[in-house]
């Protein structure tokens, strides 16, 4: 069982404004009723300005979070958009290489970015929720699909299997006090969705949101990106990619279908169609150009014509989530609507 949680603000430092104090108020009454202990790192609530201003005060709260044995698991507050402006602060000198070591890390969207981090340093972390996002969900529960996986997390520090949601929500649109309580719209999920390829395949699973992704491939959302994650080495070689499992996943922006497509052309010019042993899609958040991106996988992944594709995976920005292990060994199983990890 974890006993000590650290928060994070990695990205975004919504965490620190006002305005999100009774959704921070209800995540923490949840924790501390399971016996978790929760430590909000120095910089973690200084908000959105400094944040943004500091990318050395975020990447010193990860270093902190790792060199202090008494935190067990480091969770994101949520994500944002520049995380990738921490690496010079985690990289140079061997700053996190020099204290880095193996406890749970959890987190998701533009976090994407420090799992790859990690992963350059060895490290296996989880991907798929966060504090704010997840913890502290407005209804009078978090939601049980969600729950479920994150108290498996917490309790065994592990996820053994994942299956469907019986049901996705439509996002929310209201976050403010008026909407506590409040039940998010449900409606039945359909399951894994295989588009192409062998029902069952297995591998390693790295990945995250296809736009943070996308950011290390291309300079499109900032100027430095790819200098930046080049040279640092964040985006694995092509053969690092051999028999991996590739996750990709889309973000609250719904990217139009033209963007997807220039995504996943991106993928393929570096290659990494050509080695993996399967790919895993999150549900697009509220079904948005659901047929649309699945016509593009199929269309643009041409050059490795049996590569296992499957769809509609709970997980990322899409609720409720999951949590998927970054660096276990996983056995996809589509007809038996599994996703299994050995450690």
């Amino acid at each position: 069982m974890i006993k000590k949680i650290g928060i994070v603000s990695l990205s975004s430092g919504v965490f620190g404004e006002s305005f999100v104090e009774h959704e921070i108020k209800i995540g923490l009454d949840r924790l501390n009723k399971l016996g978790v202990e929760i430590e909000f790192l120095p910089n973690s609530l200084k908000g959105i300005d400094f944040l943004k201003n500091h990318p050395e005060a975020r990447a010193d709260d990860l270093l902190l979070a790792f060199e202090d044995d008494t935190i067990d698991m480091i969770l994101c507050a949520i994500g944002g958009e520049d995380t990738y402006r921490l690496a010079p602060y985690l990289f140079e000198g061997d700053r996190l290489k020099n204290i880095v070591k193996q406890k749970l890390f959890l987190g998701f969207s533009d976090s994407t970015i420090n799992h790859f981090m990690l992963n350059k340093l060895g490290i296996k972390t989880f991907y798929g929720q966060a504090f704010l996002t997840d913890v502290c969900e407005l209804s009078d529960n978090m939601l049980a699909y969600t729950e479920k996986y994150f108290l498996e997390l917490i309790k065994t520090g592990k996820i053994k299997e994942i299956h469907p949601s019986e049901v996705w929500y439509e996002e929310r649109e209201d976050y403010s006090e008026k909407a506590i309580g409040i039940e998010m719209k449900s409606h039945t999920n359909t399951g894994f969705e295989l588009l192409r390829g062998n029902p069952i395949f297995s591998g390693k699973i790295l990945g995250g949101c296809i736009e943070s992704i996308y950011d290390m491939l291309d300079n499109s959302l900032f100027e430095d990106t790819v200098k930046n994650c080049s040279k640092y080495d964040l985006f694995p070689s092509l053969e690092a990619w051999e028999n991996q499992i590739l996750l990709i996943e889309t973000s609250q922006e719904k990217i139009k279908p033209d963007l997807y497509r220039k995504m996943i052309l991106a993928l393929k010019d570096y290659g990494i169609f050509d080695k993996l042993s399967g790919i895993l899609v999150g549900k697009p958040q509220n079904e948005i150009y659901y047929e649309e991106y699945k016509s593009i996988l199929l269309e643009e992944i041409t050059n490795k014509i049996d590569l296992p594709i499957v769809y509609n995976i709970n997980i990322g920005h899409s609720t409720p989530r999951c949590i998927i292990p970054f660096g276990a060994e996983a056995e996809v199983n589509v007809s038996r609507q599994t996703i299994s990890f050995n450690y």
